[in-house]
């Protein structure tokens, strides 16, 4: 009887693959970015977390680091491929941050133009040509919870650092976000992990989305407000 169970569980797992199914139990869309991409891109979130600038925000600048982060990624489709977290106790309210980051890098790039999200900050304040942006395609309150959201399309949509689009062969395959820290920090974090993972070939080349501090006192144009004095540009 042992043996006939295993077998059906054996056979189900053959046709109902993990990768295919949500976290949550629930079937879900599979992954388009393949899943050694993803694990190579997730896997630098420990090292550049640990990076001795520590990527000029909170954690490890005024307050004891390494960064805490999560990091979320999702295919061109805004399907969740993963998230993951640094696991020195991260804000849980950043991880569906990080996927609306994901959501938002991937939903406003092509293979014309990279826009980082913050990129978008200056666009979505007042009187901006994206003013109502923030409001736009919000994020699914069902996949809040731990563990959900894979396989579904969370989305969400967030204009300030932190979420940068992923590029093989000049095309966007989805988009990365992270959240945990400074919006700025959060973008050096994202950024770097990209660049360590080969995902950044933007148009107009490898940086083209990269954070733009502000010049003066009112963000303009693709520019973004300073977080900390210790801000980097990675």
């Amino acid at each position: 009887m042992e043996k006939s169970l295993c077998q059906v569980v054996v056979v189900l797992l053959f046709l109902c693959p993990l990768g295919a199914q949500a976290e949550d139990g629930s079937a879900g869309e599979r992954c388009a970015i393949p899943a050694a991409t993803v694990s190579l891109l997730q896997s630098q979130l420990s090292l550049v977390t640990h990076y001795a600038d520590a990527n000029g925000g909170i954690f490890g600048r005024i307050l004891p680091g390494p960064n805490r982060s999560w990091s979320a990624i999702v295919d061109r489709r805004g399907v969740l491929c993963s998230v993951i977290n640094s696991g020195n106790d991260p804000f849980p309210a950043s991880r569906g941050i990080a996927i609306a980051k994901a959501s938002t890098a991937n939903g406003f790039s092509n293979s014309g133009l990279a826009l980082s999200t913050a990129m978008l900050y200056a666009s979505a304040q007042p009187g901006g040509w994206g003013y109502g942006l923030n409001s736009t395609n919000p994020f699914n309150p069902d996949f809040d919870a731990p563990g959900s959201g894979i396989g579904r399309v969370p989305g969400g949509t967030v204009t300030f650092g932190g979420g940068v689009a992923l590029y093989s062969n000049g095309q966007v395959i989805g988009g990365l976000g992270v959240s945990g820290d400074t919006a700025c920090a959060d973008h050096a974090v994202a950024f770097r992990m990209r660049h360590l993972a080969g995902l950044d070939g933007t148009p107009g080349g490898a940086g083209s989305d990269n954070i733009q501090y502000a010049s003066g006192p009112t963000p303009k144009g693709f520019e973004h407000p300073h977080c900390l004095p210790t801000d980097i540009t990675p």
